[in-house]
This record gives C-alpha cells, structure tokens and sequence, in this order.
C-alpha cells in the first residue's frame, strides 16, 4: 500500500514529473521516413522533366513560327523591292525608247528639209 502521508517534497517532485510529462507530449517525435518518399520524389522530377520539354517543344515551334513570318515579310519586302526596280527599269527603257524616236524625228527633219533645199 501506498503511504498516504506525503510530504511537501514528494509532492514537488510528482508535480515535476507531471509537468515533464505534459511538456514530453508536446516535443516533436521523431519522424519516420516515408518507404514511398523516393518513388515520389522521381515521380515529381519525372513530371518536372516532362513539363520542361513540353515549354521547350512550345518554344521551339513559337520560333520557327517566328523565322517563318520573318521568312515570308523578307520574301515580300525582296519582292516589292523587285518591282520597283522592274518599274523603274521599264521607264528608263521607255524614255531611251523616245529619245530615240524623237532623235530619228529630228534626223529625218533635217534629212527633209535637206532634200527640200535641193
């Protein structure tokens, strides 16, 4: 049996105990690693990776979208540019045309009005 007599010392000493013992529940425990920790972790860096070629592929078509608008505006400026300088070419071809003509106009003046002195 217990001795119900007890002293002022016991007594702090079970209130010691009882508050190591609230105190113990509140202490963080020791964590036991999760067997399935690793599977997940791959499993995250499997989808990571899989995801990151998924923004490279987008990429990659975003730019070659890109070079083909670029492709096609250079394709237009190059062909603008061509016609301008075709455009440019038949009216020089079209005034040296006349020239000519007006120069056998003048020749054939003065072929006549040498005939005509005669």
């Amino acid at each position: 049996m217990k001795d119900l007599k007890t002293g002022f010392s016991d007594r702090i000493t079970a209130q010691q105990e009882a508050k190591k013992a609230l105190l113990a529940k509140f202490k963080p425990k020791a964590a036991a690693p999760d067997p399935e920790f690793e599977r997940l972790a791959e499993k995250r860096a499997a989808e990571k990776e899989a995801l990151r070629q998924q923004h490279e592929l987008a990429k990659a078509e975003q730019r070659r979208e890109k070079a083909e608008k670029d492709a096609a505006r250079m394709a237009a400026d190059l062909e603008a540019q061509e016609a301008v300088e075709a455009e440019k070419r038949a009216d020089r071809k079209a005034r040296k045309q006349l020239t000519k003509e007006e120069q056998k106009a003048k020749r054939d003046a003065r072929y006549a009005a040498r005939k005509a002195r005669r």
